[in-house]
């Protein structure tokens, strides 16, 4: 992982780290990796009201900061904005997408907020394998420009990195069973469907057969297809204003999170009650019999 961390620059001395935490194997391990490496590193949790995955997930992250003395800032979403993700599954967007989307804005928000530099998050190898693949299916060129190991920050943002990217699922499952770190083990009740697991399958299969097939395709792309796309990043970066609302960064007047938020917390709609229309003329209507018909 230093050497990931050293190749792109992710984090310099003196920076400010935060960890974004889940309570699940990659960011707990990215969290104790750091802390041995010397870096100052706090976590932060989200809490997204999944029910009891949430509170298990969050009682991992807490036992963790505790072990290690380290510092773990809790946001509930709840609390915070007003909704859960249970909520914003509600809504038009797909579970995965909206949880997606919070976590992003909440997680960029919290690192400006308290005035950290680096906001580390615990991808590895196999995740980036299966957003590039499906980034790659759809021909997402924005997307596919802003895959990165790290992304510099720029007005509005922390920068991000991923210093787990060259390793696999596997590889920080067993790191924390050799460091005895407790983590949720359980999937979320709410992936049911999300299309990367499905790529992530699909990936694992082609493992089996090609040992080394994902680290070739990541690799590959990194050092082939990123630096073509590095004009379509700037672009995409000088595109980018502020939120009408709540002033975070977006292309649009008003951004993603903010109509998120809107769907989410709007009271549901009354059904209204068909009126049954009383008058002598309805009772004695010669086509039904009695009650007319509504047009």
């Amino acid at each position: 992982m230093s050497r990931a961390i050293g190749e792109h620059r992710m984090i310099r001395s003196g920076e400010k780290v935060l960890v974004a935490v889940s309570g699940g194997k990659d960011s707990l391990a990215v969290w104790d990796l750091l802390l041995d490496l010397g870096y100052p590193a706090d976590g932060v949790y989200l809490g997204l009201g999944i029910g009891g995955y949430s509170d298990r997930s969050g009682d991992c992250a807490r036992a963790f900061a505790e072990r290690r003395g380290a510092t773990l800032i809790e946001i509930d979403l709840a609390s915070e904005v007003g909704f859960t993700i249970p909520q914003a599954a509600n809504t038009r967007r797909m579970p995965c997408s909206a949880c997606g989307l919070a976590k992003r804005h909440l997680l960029n928000k919290t690192a400006l907020d308290h005035g950290y530099d680096v906001l580390v998050t615990g991808h590895n190898l196999d995740d980036e394998v299966a957003v590039l693949f499906g980034n790659t299916l759809q021909w997402n060129m924005p997307y596919l420009a802003r895959q990165r190991p790290a992304l510099p920050e720029s007005s509005g943002f922390a920068r991000r990195v991923k210093p787990l990217v060259r390793l696999t699922e596997r590889e920080t499952a067993a790191y924390c069973v050799i460091r005895r770190i407790d983590y949720i083990v359980e999937e979320c009740p709410m992936a049911s469907g999300n299309r990367h697991l499905l790529y992530k399958e699909l990936l694992n299969t082609l493992e089996e057969r090609d040992p080394g097939a994902k680290a070739t395709f990541l690799n590959g792309f990194a050092d082939r297809v990123a630096p073509l796309l590095d004009d379509l990043a700037a672009q995409e970066r000088d595109s980018v204003g502020t939120c009408s609302r709540c002033g975070s960064p977006t292309t649009a007047e008003v951004c993603a999170f903010c109509r998120l938020r809107d769907q989410a917390t709007r009271p549901p709609r009354r059904r209204k009650k068909r009126r049954r229309d009383r008058s002598v003329h309805a009772e004695e209507s010669p086509v039904t019999g009695g009650e007319s018909r509504r047009p």
